[in-house]
């Protein structure tokens, strides 16, 4: 199993370096900055080549929540803000609650998984090509690629950031993900998943600077019917944006995260 992650992972990294060099060097430089809101690639779809970032404390918990220290209130991204846990589940959610400051995975500096990567409150950057799309977020080096070329999930494996596998619904890139492993959790509140989790991402383009992300989670060991997350995306408009160096510390982890 652990040479079957290695494979998959450096060819996934060996293609994502390609991607990236081939479309961020040669986008037109409107897109890069925002510009018009119908830019298309030549093949004709929504160009989602860029630096994304969200504005919202999701990853401290995605359901609504008071004000903490470090983190203020605000509303969640849960559709209906109702997560449909079985009984058995819900007294581990508890307990990962109860001891998020050390169990969380993000304290120990892991890797996000999918969708917590998306709304950690850090930039990512999207690459895009006609069978590829390239995700690289500045938070631990994470990194996905997006295969468009039609091919299944690889049988006998599980990433920490699961597998991806995308095709377009008129101009919503859709991402079915799957293989992953059990390791991490949805926010710092607890929310948690087991290697069963299935999850389909929608990224629809309503103008040049925002993306409206959605995401399907299915776990039915852990949750007893599909439930939903939805957010915008904003486009970094900085004349310089780029993705900088982030070493992630678990010491420093463990005191953003502390109450």
């Amino acid at each position: 199993m652990v040479k079957r992650n290695v494979f998959f992972v450096a060819a996934g990294i060996a293609v994502l370096v390609s991607v990236a060099a081939g479309t961020v060097g040669g986008q037109n430089q409107r897109t890069a900055r925002g510009g018009s809101g119908d830019a298309r690639t030549p093949q004709g779809k929504p160009d989602f080549n860029g630096i994304w970032q969200v504005l919202t404390t999701a990853a401290v918990d995605i359901q609504d929540h008071q004000a903490q220290e470090n983190f203020p209130a605000e509303l969640g991204v849960v559709e209906g803000n109702e997560i449909p846990y079985r009984m058995d589940a819900l007294a581990i959610r508890k307990s990962n609650y109860e001891k998020r400051e050390t169990a969380d995975p993000n304290t120990k500096c892991y890797l996000p998984g999918v969708p917590r990567a998306t709304y950690l409150p850090f930039p990512f950057q999207i690459s895009q090509s006609d069978r590829y799309i390239a995700i690289s977020y500045e938070y631990a080096h994470a990194s996905r690629l997006i295969y468009l070329d039609g091919s299944p999930h690889p049988k006998e494996a599980d990433f920490w950031m699961g597998d991806s596998r995308g095709h377009w619904e008129g101009d919503t890139l859709v991402v079915d993900v799957a293989n992953f492993n059990d390791q991490t959790w949805f926010d710092h509140a607890g929310n948690f998943h087991s290697e069963a989790l299935h999850v389909v991402e929608r990224y629809t383009k309503t103008d040049a600077n925002t993306i409206i992300y959605e995401a399907a989670i299915d776990d039915p060991k852990m949750f007893t019917k599909v439930w939903k997350i939805k957010m915008p995306l904003y486009r970094r408009l900085e004349p310089d944006v780029r993705l900088l160096e982030y070493e992630c510390v678990a010491e420093a982890q463990e005191r953003l995260y502390a109450k």
